[in-house]
């Protein structure tokens, strides 16, 4: 089936007039009537029957055109779309992140991002969820971005050959314990002091678990696991009521009036974040154009110690 020539039916069946609609679309009128020929020929019957020195659409012809006018509009409106989505200036991002970068990275980025006037007609959709399961969206194309921690595989799928991982900004990891515990007379400590009391850790979703893991591991730190827990302030917030402590990322939004924040003196105990990509797959400009931003902040606001997020 030829594109043009139902383009050519389309303008014949709304003139019925051979000369004028051959005029409209440019073409010689010995070639529109070859065009509509060879669809009627094509669809095995007649699209249109003389009325005089007029044409008009036979019954056939006015069915096969509501389906014809529905699929060029379908058309039109999907090269509208593209033309949005390669449009620089435009376009629509799609952002999954884990639940503590809602803190303070995603809305800092997103906002300053926007404040750029030639941002300012980009839109975004969030969604929020632990990094295995942010992966896997993005395997699935759910997203354009995700930013997380690093894992190497999700099952016994290796990520390598099919995710990027690039480095953004590092986060504090710190001890959170309740304000009356016996360890918040510290503002530093080493994790050796802290092997002897319940521990309230990450699940093995959250992006977290294995630098944690390798964290006690090099301290030679045997840790009393009293439950995992997935999200940040569920983790937090069993530490206020006194349920164990925890090692947390350095939130900005930690109340320091409900738990005592405790530094760590090993100097590996930071949390890498990394903005990630699906390999050998096509982004649109604007996401592009989303993606150099971030790169180019990050590294001008977050690459010194004073600075981490």
């Amino acid at each position: 089936m030829n594109l043009r020539h139902l383009i050519f039916f389309r303008e014949l069946a709304r003139t019925q007039y051979m000369a004028e609609a051959a005029e409209n679309l440019d073409i010689s009128q010995p070639s529109l009537s070859y065009a509509i020929s060879h669809l009627e020929q094509e669809l095995g019957a007649p699209l249109f029957e003389k009325t005089g020195r007029n044409i008009k659409l036979t019954a056939i012809g006015k069915t096969y055109l509501a389906f014809v006018e529905r699929a060029l509009d379908e058309l039109d409106h999907g090269d509208e779309l593209i033309a949005q989505l390669l449009d620089v200036t435009a376009g629509h991002i799609r952002l999954g992140f884990t639940y503590t970068l809602g803190q303070r990275l995603v809305p800092e980025l997103v906002t300053e991002f926007q404040k750029q006037q030639s941002n300012r007609q980009i839109t975004f959709s969030f969604s929020q969820n632990n990094t295995t399961e942010l992966l896997t969206g993005l395997l699935n194309d759910q997203y354009d971005f995700v930013l997380s921690s690093y894992i190497a595989k999700i099952g016994n799928q290796s990520l390598r050959d099919k995710l990027t991982f690039v480095p953004l900004v590092k986060q504090e990891i710190v001890l959170a314990v309740p304000n009356k515990h016996p360890l918040a007379r510290f503002d530093t400590i080493s994790l050796k002091q802290i092997q002897n009391y319940p521990l309230i850790y990450f699940t093995k979703n959250s992006g977290l678990r294995p630098l944690l893991d390798q964290l006690l591991q090099t301290a030679h730190v045997q840790p009393n696991i009293q439950s995992e827990i997935e999200e940040d302030h569920t983790v937090i917030g069993f530490v206020q009521y006194g349920y164990g402590i925890a090692l947390v990322p350095n939130l900005p939004q930690l109340d320091r009036r409900l738990v005592h924040i405790i530094h760590l003196k090993e100097a590996d105990a930071k949390h890498q974040i990394y903005l990630v990509l699906k390999d050998n797959h096509f982004i649109a400009p604007s996401a592009t154009r989303f993606q150099n931003f971030v790169e180019r902040y990050c590294q001008e606001n977050f690459t010194t110690p004073q600075r981490l997020l």
